[in-house]
């Protein structure tokens, strides 16, 4: 596979993507004494964006990936995006079974793209 812009921008749209997913999701527990409507509809917005970079990137990206190469190369850039998030943002810490669960689905990532099992 070359790494053409079917390949390449995909994935830069994708991280792009759960980042404003990320803040549109988890950002608001930031600020909890915001009204619960305002979290919403704050989240909303952030997530329009999210959605003008996700659907594109799938557009572009199917032919170079197929529709489950496309959902797991989301989800793992979703739980990396999210796993700084939760450090940087809001503080929390990583344990050992984060990084198993983490481990885990990189395990199975690595069976969607190997190929058929023989």
């Amino acid at each position: 596979m070359t790494l053409s812009p079917q390949v390449v921008l995909p994935i830069l749209m994708l991280v792009g993507s759960n980042v404003f997913m990320t803040i549109a999701w988890y950002g608001h527990l930031r600020f909890p004494s915001a009204p619960l409507w305002v979290a919403v509809m704050a989240s909303w917005l952030i997530a329009l964006v999210e959605y003008w970079l996700a659907v594109p990137a799938n557009r572009i990206g199917y032919g170079a990936y197929t529709a489950a190469e496309l959902k797991t190369i989301q989800e793992v850039i979703s739980l990396a995006v999210f796993a700084g998030f939760s450090v940087v943002v809001l503080g929390e810490k990583l344990t050992l079974n984060h990084a198993v669960g983490f481990g885990l689905i990189l395990v199975g990532a690595f069976f969607i793209f190997r190929g058929p099992l023989r």
